[in-house]
């Protein structure tokens, strides 16, 4: 999560819930939709094959639509793909990636 923290920053409201969602989302004072997502994320991530339609189904109880749902995978698919061709590959995050370092 290093290299997107800069990303994270711009949507949190304060350093402390930055850390929070970098440490433990679930405690970071984030609204329920919001956890909600993460929480698929890390099923979609983690357990994949265990997703189900009730996970979607749960995902537009709080308000998402279809659209906004497969937005939502090929984000979290493409971030998991390419994380593991990197790690593969064993590429470090440029210097420049990491907050606060400029190119």
């Amino acid at each position: 999560m290093e290299s997107h923290e800069r990303d994270l920053r711009s949507v949190v409201e304060s350093d402390e819930q930055r850390k929070g969602v970098q440490e433990d989302y679930r405690s970071a004072h984030l609204t329920p939709r919001e956890i909600a997502l993460l929480d698929f994320a890390v099923a979609l991530t983690k357990t994949p094959s265990r997703l189900r339609k009730g996970d979607l189904d749960a995902l537009r109880g709080y308000g998402l639509n279809d659209e906004q749902i497969v937005d939502a995978v090929h984000c979290i698919s493409y971030f998991n793909f390419i994380n593991r061709v990197l790690d593969g590959l064993g590429v470090d995050p440029e210097p420049s990636m990491r907050y606060g370092k400029e190119a």
